[in-house]
């Protein structure tokens, strides 16, 4: 698991791989990650942004960006987590995502950027 905690928003990430939905001998190795977002302020913040640092061992590094994240831009209450799933296809093996989140404080509009760590997207297949 990794976890990273900026500005008092704790993100931590949890990834699996999903071999079912992998195509090895097509080179596509879709992972799965999880992430728990927890406001450890006093205040409400909004998820508006996500921008997403991807890469893969055998493509050019891309950048993903768009509004919230599954569709939504929650609402996080203190002390209250959100959590979702995604997932991201490589064509390698080995791989590792990172990124950043744009909150915004719901009291007063002002903009927070949180880390989201790094996280490796590795295939079982090759630690053997």
């Amino acid at each position: 698991m990794s976890i990273a905690t900026t500005n008092n928003i704790r993100v931590s990430v949890n990834v699996t791989f999903n071999e079912k939905y992998s195509n090895i001998r097509n080179e596509d190795y879709l992972f799965i990650y999880e992430i728990q977002i927890e406001n450890q302020n006093e205040f409400q913040v909004q998820l508006l942004t996500r921008e997403w640092f991807i890469f893969d061992s055998l493509e050019q590094p891309k950048i993903v960006k768009g509004e919230g994240v599954v569709g939504e831009q929650p609402i996080i209450e203190p002390g209250e987590t959100y959590c979702y799933s995604s997932n991201c296809l490589l064509n390698s093996t080995i791989g590792f995502m990172q990124g950043v989140y744009t909150f915004k404080k719901c009291l007063n509009d002002e903009l927070i950027t949180v880390l989201i760590p790094k996280f490796s997207l590795i295939s079982p297949h090759i630690l053997n």
